[in-house]
């Protein structure tokens, strides 16, 4: 089975468009966001996975298919799943949760807050 990591997941991140990087929490929490709103996040001093923004019935039916995959730690357990590492979770799956991730984000983002951000 793949297994994944916080390089994968940051190096995935950075790769789309107008994506930035911060920690707004405290200093081991980082964030990713495009136009302002988050699509990611994961503790870097206690990697244990990563939060994703998921589409609620799709969330659903990934938390019943994969052991890997729980409601987002200290999120909205509606629309955030958390990923975790050494799971059953396909890494080419958690590639394709946080494109879905951003794009969630991305759609979510007014018609001059996309313009704004080149998306």
């Amino acid at each position: 089975m793949d297994d994944f990591d916080v390089g994968t997941i940051r190096d995935h991140c950075l790769q789309k468009p107008a994506t930035t990087e911060t920690f707004p929490f405290d200093a081991t929490t980082l964030v990713f966001k495009v136009g302002g709103k988050m699509f990611a996040l994961m503790n870097l001093d206690h990697f244990n996975g990563v939060n994703l923004k998921c589409d609620p019935e799709r969330a659903i039916d990934l938390r019943e298919r994969y052991n890997g995959i729980e409601p987002g730690w200290h999120m909205s357990k509606v629309h955030w799943n958390t990923i975790k590492p050494g799971q059953d979770v396909p890494r080419v799956l958690l590639l394709e949760l946080i494109d879905h991730s951003y794009a969630l984000v991305v759609a979510s983002l007014t018609k001059k807050a996309r313009a704004e951000h080149g998306l």
